[in-house]
């Protein structure tokens, strides 16, 4: 993998919005997709069950997933705006990827992808 995430549209202004819809308190979702050589595409998003939403911090209990080997990773807001992952972030992460999307949450200049290390990754939005 090359360093690409290939997204949706729709897919990018579901999590926009319901990033905004929860704002001040943080959203998480689950992205499924598959692994690719040239790059990481995601197809769906999914909530996980028994979500947490707070001010600050977004959970679920990682012993209520099902066994789900095309989750490629989490996407999740800052109500701050910063797209920069926390050291949180990084340990707490599942999957190879992890989308974050910052306040206003209007278009994808408000979103930035991460491998698991922290280093950023080039998102396509088609």
């Amino acid at each position: 993998m090359n360093g690409r995430v290939i997204l949706k549209r729709e897919l990018l202004e579901m999590i926009l919005e319901g990033a905004k819809r929860l704002h001040p308190k943080e959203s998480i979702v689950l992205l499924r997709g598959k692994v690719e050589k040239e790059a990481i595409s995601v197809s769906d998003v999914l909530i996980p069950p028994l979500a947490t939403y707070g001010r600050g911090f977004s959970s679920f209990p990682g012993h209520m997933l099902p066994m789900d080997f095309s989750i490629v990773g989490v996407a999740h807001s800052h109500p701050s705006g910063s797209l920069k992952p926390s050291v949180e972030d990084q340990n707490l992460s599942i999957g190879r990827i992890m989308l974050i999307v910052g306040f206003p949450y209007t278009a994808k200049e408000n979103a930035e992808v991460y491998n698991k290390q922290g280093e950023r990754l080039v998102l396509e939005v088609i």
